[in-house]
């Protein structure tokens, strides 16, 4: 019998990635030369697909409007968490001051340009002493949604613009939602159990979750996208240079660690592609299709899903049963805390809490650091403890 060519019906796949993975065309091979019967087949598939290139519902294009949402949800708290710090009312000296109430306290107070810790703490910050003493679990999550100033707010919300909105576009809005909270969880959880001493917040830890599922999606789709290495060595410079950044001081590092593991995790549960043997055998028409049915899911695929999912649930219940009862992860390795912070000659890794001891002479005020001994006096007009514990930072940090 003569060999006859076969032409081919072209199946568009739109690919996700930026990182130099270009969009990949995976053919349906079709018989040439039909029968009558098959003639008949291939005009009525042609009348409802009127275009020999078709969007595959596995790979379409999903508006992104819930990341757009979640920057604005940030962005609403940043401004309420500044109405209630009210810094000309609470604090003696603030920063930009023709913002009004909305003025940031003093730069030595909180380099970040934003309000006080204790706003952040009525506004819902992690404060570990609080979840496990007062039982206010929910902190492990509102914290996600707080930020400590305005630096601390456009690069978080940056970075979530760059990542979250690709990955919307491609997976849609439950998948990279669930993704995002269930990361920002994790987040809060590592960091709730090594850093027991101060108040933690921003979105860092969910934007971490989504550099992470986007390796792990690119490891468990790994046979369907071109020049994969190159967007693998890629995405984990880029990655590495973001984790090494936290090892400056006043940067949770362990919230990064903790939401980049989750995200990692989670990607191979909820971000797993059909493979093109499965989408091009489904889409191809029905005169085409011969042979075995070939699976939708590789073997491998299917494996990392069971470990990942088994792995990311042990890991939240064992890591919220220590937290509740109080376990300091510090106390069994007593070299992780260079995770966060790595002291230098620059800098100190100290971020313990601060106290004074307060004596009063008519509107005179003295503090004294009760660590250092350090004292400055103040002429104050019956100040608040608000003020008194503004002044008290400024003094001893």
């Amino acid at each position: 019998m003569a060999e006859t060519h076969r032409p081919e019906i072209q199946l568009k796949v739109n690919s996700r990635r930026g990182l130099g993975v270009g969009n990949v065309i995976h053919p349906v091979e079709v018989e040439s030369s039909p029968t009558p019967l098959l003639a008949a087949q291939r005009a009525g598939y042609q009348s409802q697909t009127p275009s020999p290139f078709r969007e595959i519902k596995h790979f379409k294009k999903w508006f992104p409007w819930l990341i757009p949402s979640f920057v604005i949800a940030d962005v609403v708290m940043f401004i309420i968490t500044m109405y209630v710090n009210n810094c000309p009312k609470n604090s003696v000296t603030c920063i930009v001051t023709f913002l009004g109430r909305f003025s940031f306290q003093p730069f030595k107070e909180n380099p970040l340009l934003g309000p006080s810790s204790s706003a952040l703490e009525k506004m819902g910050a992690l404060d570990v002493n609080k979840v496990v003493d007062d039982h206010q679990g929910w902190r492990l999550i509102t914290c996600i949604w707080l930020h400590g100033g305005l630096l601390h707010l456009l690069a978080n919300m940056l970075s979530l613009l760059v990542i979250g909105i690709r990955l919307e576009q491609e997976f849609g809005f439950i998948r990279i939602g669930l993704l995002y909270i269930i990361s920002g969880f994790g987040g809060s959880l590592l960091s709730a159990l090594f850093l027991q001493s101060n108040i933690s917040v921003g979105a860092s830890g969910a934007v971490f979750g989504l550099l992470g599922a986007m390796l792990s999606e690119l490891i468990t789709n790994w046979t369907i996208y071109a020049n994969k290495l190159a967007a693998l060595v890629t995405l984990v410079i880029i990655i590495a240079i973001n984790l090494a950044v936290g090892i400056l001081p006043h940067v949770d590092n362990f919230a990064h660690l903790g939401g980049f593991s989750s995200g990692f995790l989670l990607g191979f549960v909820f971000l797993m592609r059909p493979q093109f043997g499965w989408v091009s055998q489904r889409y191809a028409p029905p005169y085409s299709r011969a042979g075995a049915n070939k699976p939708k899911y590789k073997t491998y695929q299917r494996v990392l899903w069971v470990l990942s999912l088994i792995l990311v649930v042990t890991g939240m219940i064992v890591g919220l049963v220590a937290l509740l009862r109080g376990v300091n992860l510090n106390d069994h390795c007593s070299w992780c805390h260079y995770m966060s912070c790595v002291p230098t000659s620059r800098w100190s890794c100290d971020t313990s809490a601060v106290s004074c001891v307060s004596e009063q002479t008519d509107n005179q005020y003295t503090l004294t650091c009760s660590d250092s001994g350090k004292n400055g006096t103040y002429t104050l007009t019956d100040p608040n403890t608000s003020q008194l514990r503004g002044l008290c930072s400024q003094l001893c940090r």
